[in-house]
């Protein structure tokens, strides 16, 4: 496995990460323990070194199943979480969700949990997972600032953030990485994200780099998802949608085609070819799709590869997010 670093002061990792988000949130279907520690140990087996995950995701359940998984291994591995929701019964927002939360004090009240759960003596990365507009983006980064000195946590990260605050962060703390959604289906951090974060020396985690299954041509205007899976509220993940992207899956099975490779080991090739400072974080429950992922990093795409992604990119349709949700991200 290739490595990579992340940015100027991260840490260095396997060139493609885990995200293991799905392993017990958010798609709608219950996985099996003893299944899916089978699987974080045999990403481990297979050079994979840096996971992701994050209280909310459960919430807590995620961080426990990788605590058990994965401390036993953890002098190998960098281990990612993050902060910045209120899980509390009590802290509801409107939508049924949990509120913002980045209050210094709460802050390390969540290290300290999520330290426990992971069964970890340091948090490797600690990401903001959402910016939250009740609190200066100089207390948080201040906060995991003390974190860092008390030896809680490693580096600083930041998720979904947009340029300025990035920039406010950094001046307090260095930033390793900026964790976002980005792949050749979602670009809009390419204007002002990137060149920000190529400045700065920060690195890019993206999440959903295969447009959350889209990109691995398993999907098609005819899928239908469980009834917990949440696809079903996605604007590009309508039928419509679908059928309208299906375009770009369609070009990258017929780049792989020609260099023996699937259409997510293309998508994931393009990414890693974008920046040497990013590493994707594809999710998965399979071992087989844990196998292909591994394989894009021997993929090489040519300019001409590129230039036609491009292309096919430029017209794919839909947003990502419902609106409360978009408006959570880039502030």
């Amino acid at each position: 496995m290739q490595k990579r670093k992340l940015g100027n002061s991260g840490p260095e990792v396997s060139a493609l990460g885990l995200g293991c988000m799905g392993m017990s949130f958010s798609y709608g279907v219950v996985h099996d323990k003893t299944e899916m520690i089978a699987l974080l140990h045999a990403a481990v087996e297979r050079g994979i070194t840096f996971f992701d995950t994050a209280e909310v995701y459960g919430p807590f359940a995620n961080e426990e199943l990788l605590g058990e998984a994965l401390s036993p291994l953890r002098d190998k591995l960098v281990i990612a979480t993050k902060f910045g929701f209120d899980t509390s019964s009590d802290a509801r927002g409107t939508s049924g969700g949990p509120r913002l939360n980045s209050r210094p004090a709460h802050i390390k009240e969540i290290a300290e949990a999520s330290l426990k759960r992971l069964k970890i003596d340091t948090i490797d990365l600690f990401y903001q997972h959402r910016v939250d507009p009740a609190v200066p983006i100089e207390e948080v980064a201040g906060a995991v600032k003390e974190l860092i000195a008390a030896g809680k946590v490693r580096h600083f990260g930041l998720s979904e953030a947009g340029a300025q605050t990035i920039r406010r962060a950094h001046a307090v703390q260095p930033v390793a990485a900026l964790q976002s959604e980005y792949s050749l289906w979602w670009r809009p951090l390419e204007a002002e994200i990137i060149p920000t974060l190529a400045e700065l020396g920060i690195g890019l985690v993206p999440y959903s780099p295969l447009g959350r299954g889209f990109l691995t041509g398993a999907i098609d205007d005819k899928t239908t998802f469980a009834s917990g899976d949440f696809r079903n509220a996605l604007p590009r993940f309508t039928p419509e949608a679908r059928k309208a992207n299906q375009a770009v899956v369609d070009l990258l099975a017929a780049i792989g085609h020609e260099k023996k490779a699937t259409p997510a080991q293309v998508a994931l090739a393009w990414l890693l070819a974008q920046k040497p400072w990013i590493v994707p974080i594809p999710g998965t429950t399979k071992l087989h799709r844990l196998e292909e992922n591994i394989g894009a990093v021997g993929v090489t795409l040519t300019a001409d590869d590129l230039a036609k992604i491009e292309a096919a990119a430029a017209a794919v349709q839909g947003g990502r997010y419902p609106e409360r949700l978009e408006q959570m991200t880039g502030r």
